[in-house]
């Protein structure tokens, strides 16, 4: 599979598929054991791991801190790659995270501590944290995960915007057919750890495809005022 710089690519496949793996292999975290992963046809392992994360971000599905950082602090985390031993963040390591919270809606919060904030908050500050990075690749797993429908919308729209305005390449991996289909210009399918399917979303998020991967029958079909796909599953299948 290839990934374009500058698309929106979601991953999507039921549990146990290999997408999260998929994640990591991307992220230079896992090496594969057979094959290489390539960035503009770098080998990921011949590339030293700060130059790595100055150009590939991750946002993992859950955030677990050892203790409580302000949102500020989790922002400036972001640019440890950018950073010598034991050198400390200076004024413009300050000014690129609180530009980062600001495009996430997060800068009102900065005062705030990470445990104090919504699912929603906490999602846009991690990837308010990726943003200063400053990378041009973000990888995220399950970003919506366990948010109401309105934190989904709003990281939907984030994205987008992130994608739009700063031309960053970004890999969702997503069980969420219709956040895909909303977001995604192409998709890669995985079953059992293999590639199934993949290419641009209105040819590859279809009834077929869902149900050899999901076994499940649904109707596809472009919702007029939304101007995307939407996937409305109808049935289970029983493969038994």
């Amino acid at each position: 599979m290839a990934i374009d710089r500058g698309r929106i690519v979601g991953i999507l496949g039921p549990n146990g598929s290999g997408k999260t793996t998929l994640l990591r292999l991307l992220a230079g975290m896992l090496k594969p054991d057979a094959g290489t992963v390539t960035l503009e046809g770098r080998s990921l392992a011949s590339i030293p791991r700060a130059a790595l994360a100055r150009s590939i971000a991750v946002v993992p599905q859950e955030t677990h801190l050892a203790f409580d950082y302000s949102v500020l602090e989790i922002a400036l985390m972001g640019r440890y790659p950018h950073l010598g031993t034991f050198q400390l963040e200076g004024p413009r390591d300050l000014a690129v995270a609180r530009e980062a919270l600001v495009a996430t809606g997060t800068a009102s919060l900065e005062r705030r501590r990470f445990s104090t904030l919504s699912g929603g908050e906490k999602q846009r500050v991690v990837i308010a944290s990726a943003l200063a990075q400053e990378a041009e690749i973000l990888l995220l797993d399950e970003p919506t995960a366990s948010l109401d429908v309105g934190s989904q919308f709003d990281v939907s729209a984030l994205l987008a915007r992130l994608n739009r305005d700063r031309g960053l390449t970004i890999v969702v991996a997503t069980h969420d057919l219709n956040f895909a289909a909303a977001l995604c210009g192409s998709l890669v399918m995985l079953s059992a750890g293999r590639l199934i399917a993949s290419g641009p979303t209105g040819e590859t998020l279809t009834s077929l495809s869902i149900q050899a991967l999901y076994g499940v029958v649904a109707d596809v079909y472009p919702h007029r005022a939304a101007g995307h796909l939407t996937v409305v599953p109808l049935r289970r299948i029983r493969r038994d």
